[in-house]
């Protein structure tokens, strides 16, 4: 029979590696852009190349846990995978124009503000004062965050048209993303059962916005970036594993501290040039943007 003791022991270590599973999707997710970046290819390699990896690693779950499958589930996930397509796509894309340590911040700044405001107009999450006071103040730490991360000094009129188009891009990025979880939660999909049909979504959008390039898609960059679709999937799995083991807030806040290793590995792996100055305000747009995101884990149940 268990003495209290030990029940307060399996309890710290089941935190412990719930807390060590919530730092994977960070793990992974925030090192898969420079992955991604020193493959090379262009946005449909790397877009084509991951949806393969991330078919193949739901494909290999599939056997180990067959999933809760039905028509709903089925068209939902496969739309949700679509989406998310688009999304990933133009993040890419973006990075080809402002780089990875300008594009990661940016764009977690924006999905983090577009996903809760979609849960205030859309799902009505903020029902208390309470949340209504963090989430508006995670609000204004992401914004500013954003802002931060973006400021440069140059007036140059091609450096103003690139900076330009990579926000469009990352705004349709955005959309993207969003719209890839708002479709499974107005549903209410569970992550498990959507994986799979999910992850053939994904493919056939990298397909749709290849269009007639797909047919020059088949060489070596391609072919590395299955690796980062595996990464990818990995750190979703492990996203699903510590929701279960910590709850949303905790495992969904432990994740945005990837955006620290895109933007850091950027500059020293990458070698994209930084100011002095520019390095500072950097460094500080991004803790606002995670502490921003820890915030807004708090305002969910």
């Amino acid at each position: 029979m268990l003495s209290f003791d030990h029940c307060e022991a399996l309890e710290g270590v089941e935190d412990l590696t719930g807390l060590m599973i919530s730092l994977i999707p960070a793990l992974l997710w925030g090192t898969l852009p420079l992955v991604s970046a020193k493959v090379g290819g262009t946005p449909h390699h790397q877009v084509f190349g991951m949806t393969i990896g991330a078919l193949f690693f739901s494909i290999a779950l599939f056997f180990f846990m067959p999933p809760q499958l039905n028509a709903t589930v089925i068209t939902v996930s496969l739309l949700s995978g679509l989406f998310w397509a688009v999304g990933q796509f133009y993040q890419f894309a973006a990075m080809k124009i402002l780089g990875v340590s300008k594009t990661m911040p940016l764009s977690t700044g924006m999905q983090l503000a577009g996903a809760a405001l979609c849960g205030i107009f859309i799902f009505h999450e903020w029902d208390s004062a309470f949340r209504m006071i963090i989430g508006i103040s995670a609000l204004m730490l992401i914004v500013i965050g954003v802002l931060l991360t973006s400021r440069e000094r140059r007036s140059k009129g091609q450096y103003i048209n690139s900076m330009f188009k990579g926000l469009v891009f990352l705004v349709i990025s955005t959309l993207g993303y969003i719209s890839y979880l708002v479709i499974l939660r107005s549903f209410q999909i569970d992550g498990w059962s959507a994986i799979l049909p999910q992850s053939i979504g994904m493919i056939i959008g990298a397909v749709i916005l290849s269009g007639k390039k797909v047919k020059m898609l088949h060489n070596r960059h391609t072919a590395f970036n299955i690796i980062s679709g595996l990464m990818w999937a990995g750190g979703n799995l492990a996203l699903l594993i510590a929701t279960k083991l910590e709850g949303v807030a905790i495992s969904f806040s432990m994740s945005q501290i990837g955006t620290v290793l895109s933007t850091l590995g950027g500059i020293f792996i990458l070698g994209e040039k930084k100011s002095r100055n520019q390095m500072v305000l950097l460094l500080i747009g991004c803790a606002m943007i995670i502490f921003g995101g820890v915030l807004l884990g708090m305002t969910k149940n």
